[in-house]
């Protein structure tokens, strides 16, 4: 026993050898420097990491607090919250499998031979009882349970990135949404002014044509813009219903949003983005993250293959005691134990581990692609965002003094048609003209800021700050 004991604790000393391939992180099939031109400004690409928390970047207090709302309630976070949880509880079943396991038994049978069956001619009456502790290993000396164990735990990192992500697209989905709402409740209110604009001139037209001062083509082209208008507001009606039923969704919760005090899309609603350089978006992307993870997991799983091709030695022992009587089962001279070490050795397998190893090695090249993908994906979103950082500063000043002019020339028009100066095709031209400036704009300063979110969500914000499952992320062996 003592020499079996002595086996056991040098081939425990000799497990944990690997056979997964050494990890190189793939270089990045992307430039080094972000896209540089007329339409990327002026900018440094050695400024200092993206850090910036989403609380600290959304201005807006009713932004603010329908996020906090979203990342309490919204299905898809929790989902993918227990989706972790879920590959957690997987890592600590694959851990399980690399220490002994120990189980404790005890059984007991009585019963009765009748004498034609009795090798004495008599009816006799017997029991066995057993006590027996128990022990079971197997030996990892290639490493074979070592890399599955690794293969989980590079799932579970991978999982718990992926939550990150999805936690960085509802942020952001969040904020788009409630953008939308607040610029369609805005040109719902512009439309709605206009209305009544086009509404009053066409009362005035009407009393001018019943007096034979106006024509009947005024008179028709005053309708068309009222009922143009009143297209509209049915149109933009529907389309801010539709961003509640978005928003609320998101949430996860009814909200009352219309007593929210949003900010105006005229306001800041958003801070300034700091951007690193292309090589930080390895550490700061949740995608990326999972993605190298898959990877790790892939090297992993041919570290497993390639021990399969090795035997496999496993260790059973047990030891205990046993009595023909219960009343002696623990009595002296009642013990007993064994010890059953086994070796499998695969001779063949008609080709299956191969297979095997040969399925790993292409699943790993695929998550090669994968990883890479990621990156330029990666890469073209946060240069996509760059380029309309820059050009949508100047195309919403722009719009903004193309409508300074427009309402200076309308106040001009309207002037000039009520004293009788310019006729009325010259006040409805400057309605309408008026109308489209406002909604340019606004739909201007909504693109704007959906941009701006969506080169934030580029860059990996938004989970950095309050985000209590990161500081959990690593499982306990």
């Amino acid at each position: 026993m003592k020499r079996s004991l002595i086996c056991l604790a040098v081939l425990g000393a000799l497990s944990g050898c690997s056979m997964i391939p050494e990890y190189q992180r793939p270089a990045m099939p992307v430039a080094d420097v972000w896209p540089a031109g007329e339409a990327y400004g002026e900018r440094n690409s050695q400024t200092e990491s993206m850090d910036l928390g989403w609380r600290e970047f959304f201005l807006d207090p009713a932004l603010r607090k329908l996020i906090e709302v979203a990342l309490e309630n919204n299905r898809d976070l929790r989902i993918a919250a227990l989706n972790v949880e879920a590959y957690r509880a997987l890592y600590g079943i694959q851990q399980s499998a690399l220490w002994p396991s120990a189980s404790a038994d005890a059984s007991g049978t009585r019963s009765r031979t009748p004498e034609t069956l009795s090798p004495t001619g008599q009816a006799s009456t017997g029991g066995q009882y057993f006590a027996t502790l128990g022990v079971a290993w197997e030996l990892d000396l290639f490493g074979r349970l070592d890399a599955l164990s690794e293969q989980a735990l590079q799932e579970f990192l991978a999982s718990e990135a992926a939550r990150r992500s999805v936690q960085v697209s509802l942020i952001a989905g969040v904020a788009n949404s409630y953008f939308n709402w607040q610029a369609n409740r805005e040109l719902l209110d512009v439309t709605s002014r206009t209305l009544q604009a086009y509404e009053d001139s066409l009362a005035l037209v009407q009393r001018s044509y019943d007096v034979g001062v106006a024509s009947t083509l005024e008179l028709t082209q005053a309708r068309t813009a009222v009922e143009t208008a009143r297209a509209a507001l049915a149109q933009y009606r529907r389309q801010v219903a539709q961003d509640r039923n978005a928003l609320t969704q998101l949430l996860g919760q009814n909200v009352a949003l219309d007593e929210l005090a949003g900010g105006r899309l005229d306001m800041d609603l958003l801070a300034e983005l700091p951007v690193g350089l292309p090589s930080e978006l390895l550490f700061k992307r949740p995608d990326i993250i999972a993605a190298e993870h898959q990877l790790l997991g892939a090297n992993a799983s041919i570290g497993a293959a390639r021990a399969a091709f090795f035997p496999s030695i496993g260790l059973t022992g047990a030891a205990g005691s046993a009595s023909t009587q219960l009343s002696d089962l623990f009595g002296s001279g009642s013990g007993y134990w064994s010890f059953t070490p086994s070796i499998s050795v695969p001779i063949f397998t008609a080709g299956r581990l191969k297979a095997n190893l040969d399925y790993a090695e292409i699943s790993r090249d695929i998550r090669v692609a994968q990883y890479e993908q990621a990156i330029q994906d990666a890469f073209r979103d946060v240069a996509d965002g760059l380029a309309a950082h820059e050009t949508y500063a100047e195309q919403v000043q722009a719009q903004r003094n193309l409508l300074q002019v427009s309402e200076e020339y309308y106040a001009v028009a309207e002037r000039r048609y009520r004293t009788g100066v310019d006729s009325h095709l010259t006040l409805l031209d400057a309605q309408r003209q008026l109308l489209s400036a406002q909604q340019q704009w606004v739909n201007d300063r909504r693109n704007q800021l959906i941009s701006e979110v969506n080169l934030y969500k580029a860059l990996g914000g938004g989970w950095q700050v309050h985000d209590a499952a990161a500081a959990s992320a690593e499982p306990e062996a």
